[in-house]
């Protein structure tokens, strides 16, 4: 068993690595930075395996980009892709390898509501398909609303707009515990608010999925 001593200088040199890594990103794309910083978090969380091979292991994930993006997530985003063709949904990986699902107000929610509309359901139902027997799986839904009105009213109707795709998807065989929500109110615009269009944009719901496999 490593002394407390060992312990103490892995996590020093994991963390100087890891400013390293921090300090080098400033022109970086974002999916470099994705990438450079999951190898220092995944070297820094495995420093401490197996007298320091832990710390190539982690930084080997890490490089993955965040979270696993395996063969399963891949057909995800794919079948995604074709539920939501033409409905405005946009389906991404992100720079630390989540699935996102951006759907913007015209699917999601009417003005002022929080209960789903219909044409967000199949969408959802597509989405729930299978991810009850996938127990490494997590979701974070996030909601966010326009400028209009305020932070008093926006930011419980963001919070009840995540929810409400929470307990859909639930009613399809998700396990609520691996569900996650937020709410951002109109914190973090995606256009201008100037404009009807803008604000049509920004009242929206993200989704994300997460393959946590690679850390457990």
């Amino acid at each position: 068993m490593k002394s407390v001593t060992a312990y103490c200088r892995l996590w020093g040199i994991s963390a100087v690595a890891a400013a390293t890594v921090l300090g080098g990103c400033a022109n970086m794309t974002e999916t470099q930075r994705g990438t450079a910083i999951g190898a220092g978090v995944g070297g820094l969380a495995g420093g401490l395996i197996g007298d320091g091979k832990g710390a190539v292991i982690g930084a080997g994930l890490g490089a993955l980009g965040g979270y696993a993006w395996s063969k399963y997530m891949e057909n995800k985003k794919a079948e995604m892709e074709r539920a939501t063709i033409g409905t405005g949904v946009r389906v991404t990986q992100t720079s630390d390898n989540q699935l996102k699902l951006e759907v913007p107000s015209d699917v999601s929610f009417a003005t002022g509501r929080a209960d789903i509309n219909y044409n967000l359901r199949p969408i959802l139902d597509q989405f729930a398909s299978g991810l009850g027997q996938q127990p490494n799986m997590q979701i974070t839904i996030v909601g966010h609303t326009d400028s209009t009105g305020s932070d008093a009213i926006n930011d419980p109707l963001s919070y009840a707009r995540a929810n409400s795709v929470r307990d859909y998807i639930t009613t399809r065989g998700v396990d609520s515990r691996r569900i996650r929500t937020d709410g951002r109110g109109s914190r973090e615009p995606v256009a201008s608010n100037a404009t009807e269009y803008g604000r049509a944009q920004n009242r929206r719901v993200e989704i994300f999925l997460a393959d946590y496999s690679g850390f457990r």
